[in-house]
């Protein structure tokens, strides 16, 4: 699918060979349209191959013939999925097109800014659609601090629960945010560096940049996070152990001076004077709940059960 916009003045229009004032979006080509594009632009055979390549990282380069950049971001960062969408823009003087599997977040956003809020040249559209594309990132921090944030309530309140199989599934998917924002970051850093444009649009690039730096430092400082909350969640753990480990060091205490006894006069010696006294189990009994009675509440008055 091919659409283009007029950049003057945002207007719809069928794309039919115009190589200025115009953006195509293009979207999963198939291979008579990409054949026109690459007819009717010179578009660098390498880049070409980075656009339609599956999976392809986030790199930029300046050739001769155009600026060419291609980012990944999140398609759906508000929950945080896992799932990555992929835009690809070639930058020509008077022209941009953008290539994608089915359009992404920031294409959508940036395609109704056309024409109006002084976004009406190749270079300002690559700017906003790097800079909606940084959003997604920060939306998805967002939704990951406060996942965070809950998972933390939870350890400290419900510490008989654990959440180490939580903490490494967030682990899990920021560990892939962080890489994916760095590397959006370099591209925007060489754009800032060789790209083409006034000195206004190299500074835009280099704003983009700083928004990916700061994602990129949101997903460290969370992952430093979680890795503390697991420290804590294992600690926590080694505590509750102790603590139990302590309560039945208690009990065994208070039964070994009881087993004891009742071994002593377990024994059926025929001299001893506890077998034929009238109170002697009586005293027996009484002898047990004394001692661990006594051992019971010393141990409570020193906080060991």
């Amino acid at each position: 699918m091919i659409r283009a916009k007029r950049l003057s003045t945002g207007a719809e229009l069928p794309w039919t060979g115009q190589t200025s004032d115009v953006w195509i979006d293009v979207q999963s080509p198939a291979p008579d349209e990409l054949a026109a594009l690459c007819r009717a632009f010179a578009i660098n055979q390498l880049a070409l191959e980075d656009a339609l390549e599956y999976g392809h990282w986030s790199r930029a380069e300046v050739y001769p013939e155009h600026a060419f950049i291609t980012v990944r971001s999140y398609a759906d960062p508000v929950n945080d999925r896992e799932f990555t969408e992929r835009v690809s823009l070639f930058v020509f003087q008077d022209a941009v097109i953008s290539h994608s599997v089915g359009g992404t977040l920031a294409l959508g956003k940036v395609w109704d800014m056309v024409g109006r809020e002084m976004v009406n040249t190749p270079q300002e559209i690559t700017y906003e659609v790097l800079d909606h594309t940084a959003d997604t990132f920060f939306m998805l921090a967002d939704t990951l601090e406060a996942r965070v944030d809950e998972l933390e309530e939870t350890v400290f309140r419900t510490q008989r629960h654990s959440s180490v199989g939580e903490i490494f599934d967030l682990k899990h998917l920021i560990g892939p945010a962080r890489r994916l924002a760095s590397d959006a970051r370099e591209a925007a850093a060489l754009l800032g560096r060789h790209g083409t444009g006034s000195a206004a649009d190299l500074v835009r690039y280099r704003d983009v940049q700083d928004s990916f730096m700061r994602a990129t430092s949101r997903f460290e400082a969370l992952r430093e996070h979680l890795t503390s909350l697991l420290d804590l969640q294992l600690s926590l753990q080694g505590q509750r152990m102790n603590e139990v480990m302590r309560t039945l060091t208690a009990v065994s205490i208070i039964f070994l001076p009881l087993t004891f006894l009742a071994g002593v006069w377990g024994m059926n010696y025929q001299m001893m004077p506890e077998l034929h006294w009238r109170y002697g189990y009586a005293f027996a009994w009484a002898s047990f709940l004394t001692v661990g009675a006594l051992l019971a509440y010393y141990f409570k008055r020193r906080g060991w059960w």
